[in-house]
Formats: structure tokens, C-alpha cells, sequence
């Protein structure tokens, strides 16, 4: 008898070695029926019974172990991959899921080897299909992981859009009434904790609005923009001057050359120069001017920030715009814990969003970010 016509034989002991396990894994086993634990348990073990069965040449065997599976053209999911998300809905840790699969393995070859005294098994044939079998319980393994990864990603996702989203209206009043005492004329302590409240504020508006644009751009979409005719060198010295004001000890020279009118989103684009101040003001050299620049070409703008202080390395140049990372330990973290390290990610995000392109370059001169912005999109 070949192992495939054995699990498909002795079907319901293998499925009620899998439910005993399943049902250890706590709390979430607590709220499952049977039907819930088995979850697509026998699915998995038929697409297995139909791998064994299927002819492997040498080289389809070898293109499987390095993970060139081919998946279903019709868009359908197999069934470890929708098993994997129950069981992320289910509650179940990424490692439960997985110890699942090392538990199938172990309970089918524990029951065969147990049986195979009253079954006649040829020994060759018995080791190709333990082999196939591991390779399958693999390739299951892999699937499942892989979507259950995607799953709890996602789903944290949509809990921070919600959160992120729900926090800006409250957030939004707590603004407005400092803004309204402000206009009081307070002067003395009262007026030092107003702009302590109003600074504070708008650092909350800056984190909530890049980690709803990170969610965005994570669940599939992309940036926003709405674009309009604009003079980019109004749009700078805007945002420039609101910089200023928050950051009286640091200075800010601006230097506009050419023509700087445009097609974009303003405040896009003062999002985007925040960002970049911000990651000046974070690590550059405080007793050196942040240095921003506008020149107008024939058929673009380009927009750079340049700030004085310890060059980055190579290795973190690479991998300064993607989402959470900070660079590496030499950069002055002290006030770098003010943000979720997703300024450069979000910059870059908008200008891809505007068809232009930005990067980064740092020596011993300084670091500068870039920005290549087209006329229009």
C-alpha cells in the first residue's frame, strides 16, 4: 500500500489527531467547535493524496524544493492558504498555525509506521513517498505562512487606519480651542503652556497624518494628490516660515531660483518639505543654517534640503526611504524618538504620487535629499 492510498484510508483518525492538537492551542481553540478545529484539515490532506499521486520528474522535483510551486490560474486559494487566514481570524499565533503542520507530519508517519507491519509496503517506494510527503507538508507549510502573514499585516493595517482616523477629529478640537485661547492675548505662564499645547498638537497631526498615508500606501493604494497650478517658491517659503517659528534656535535659509510655477498639490508638497525639515532639524548639526534650495529647468523643478553633520553610510543610504527605519546608531537618535520613521517614506511616496523621483546623498560636506518634480503630471 503507498502512503497516499493509506491517508486516504485511515482519513479520520489522521483528522482526529489533528483536532486533539488543534484544541491545545489557547484561548482561541476555547471558542471552536470539531468542524472549527478540523478547518480545512481534510482539504489539505486531499491536495497531498493528489500531490503523491501526481508523476514528478527530476527537474519538477527539484524547481518545488526551491519553492517554484505553480499556483491555480483561476485566482482561487488553495487550501492551506485558506486555512491560514481562518486561523489568523481564529486568533491563532503564526507559530500554532505552523506547529499544525509539524504535527500532521509527525501523527501520518507515526500511523503509518505503526500499520506497516500489517501492510504491504515496498521499502523503495515507501521512501519516495515519505519524501514527497515532507515536500508537500512543505509546500503547505510555506502557503499557509506566507497568507497568514499577510492576513494579521493587513488586518493591522485597517486597525491603525481606523485608529489613526478616529483620533483626528477629537484632535482636530483640541487645536481649534488652544488656537481660540491663544487669540485671548494670554501673556506670562499661560501663554508658554498654550504654545507648548499647540506644539505638541500639531506634532500628534504630523504622526497621525504619515501613518494614515503609510496604511494607505501599505493596503494597496497609493498617495492622494489633487493637483492645481502653483508657484512652488510661495508654497516653500509657507512652510519655511511655519518651521521657523517652532524652531526659533535653528536657522533656515531658502534660496528660489527660476521658474517655480507648477501643476501639483500644494500641500502635498508642504508635507513633503516638513518631512525633510524635520529630518534636517533631527540630525543635522545644530549650530549649522538647514540650507533649502528651488531651481526651475525646462521641463521640471528641483527642490533640495541640505543640512550639516555626521555623513550617513553608504548601507543606510539604501534603505533611508523605506517605512520604520531610522538609520543606523551613528545618526543622533535623541530626538529622533518623536516620530514613527516614516517622514522619507511618506516624501518619497508623494513625489511618485507627482511622476517625479527623490534620493539622498551624504559626505563630509553634508547630506542633501533631492527632489526631481515635473511640471506636470
Amino acid at each position: 500500500m503507498r502512503l497516499a492510498e493509506f491517508i486516504l484510508r485511515d482519513m479520520e483518525p489522521i483528522l482526529a489527531e489533528w483536532e486533539a492538537f488543534a484544541a491545545t492551542h489557547l484561548p482561541a481553540a476555547t471558542r471552536m467547535n470539531s468542524s472549527a478545529l478540523r478547518d480545512h484539515a481534510p482539504e489539505i490532506l486531499g491536495a497531498i493524496i493528489l500531490d503523491l499521486n501526481t508523476a514528478q520528474t527530476p527537474d519538477e522535483q527539484d524547481r518545488k524544493a526551491k519553492g517554484g510551486v505553480p499556483r491555480p490560474r483561476d485566482g482561487t486559494y488553495t487550501a492551506a492558504q485558506t486555512h491560514a487566514v481562518m486561523r489568523a481570524e481564529a486568533g491563532f499565533s503564526v507559530v500554532q498555525m505552523a506547529s499544525e503542520y509539524r504535527a500532521l507530519r509527525a501523527s501520518v508517519l507515526k500511523l503509518w509506521t505503526a500499520a506497516a507491519r500489517d501492510l504491504d509496503i515496498d521499502l523503495i517506494a515507501a521512501m519516495e513517498d515519505a519524501r514527497r510527503f515532507n515536500e508537500a507538508i512543505d509546500q503547505a507549510l510555506m502557503e499557509s505562512v506566507t497568507f497568514f502573514t499577510q492576513e494579521v499585516e493587513r488586518t493591522r493595517n485597517l486597525f491603525l487606519a481606523v485608529v489613526g482616523h478616529d483620533l483626528r477629529n477629537p484632535l482636530d478640537t483640541i487645536l481649534k480651542n488652544v488656537e481660540y485661547l491663544s487669540r485671548m492675548g494670554m501673556e506670562g505662564a499661560a501663554s508658554e503652556v498654550l504654545g507648548r499645547l499647540t506644539r505638541g498638537g500639531v506634532r500628534i497631526k504630523h504622526l497621525l497624518d504619515d501613518l494614515l498615508d503609510f496604511n494607505r500606501a501599505a493596503l494597496g493604494g497609493c498617495i492622494s494628490i489633487t493637483v492645481a497650478e502653483v508657484d512652488l517658491a510661495e508654497v516653500c517659503a509657507l512652510e519655511i516660515n511655519d518651521f521657523q517659528s517652532a524652531h526659533r534656535d535653528r536657522e533656515i535659509r531658502f534660496d528660489a531660483a527660476g521658474n517655480l510655477h507648477g501643476v501639483w498639490d500644494a500641500a502635498r508638497i508642504q508635507q513633503l518639505l516638513s518631512n525633510l525639515l524635520k529630518n534636517a532639524i533631527d540630525y543635522g548639526a545644530r549650530d549649522e543654517a538647514i540650507k533649502v534650495r528651488a531651481a526651475g529647468m525646462d521641463s521640471e523643478v528641483v527642490l533640495s534640503v541640505h543640512n550639516r553633520g555626521t555623513p550617513i553610510p553608504e548601507a543606510t543610504l539604501t534603505q533611508l526611504f523605506e517605512p520604520l527605519k531610522r538609520g543606523d546608531a551613528g545618526r543622533d537618535r535623541r530626538r529622533s524618538n518623536s516620530h514613527l520613521g516614516l517622514g522619507l517614506f511618506i516624501a518619497r511616496e508623494i513625489a511618485r504620487a507627482h511622476g517625479g523621483s527623490i534620493h539622498a546623498s551624504s559626505d563630509e560636506h553634508g547630506t542633501s535629499f533631492t527632489l526631481h518634480l515635473p511640471r506636470s503630471i
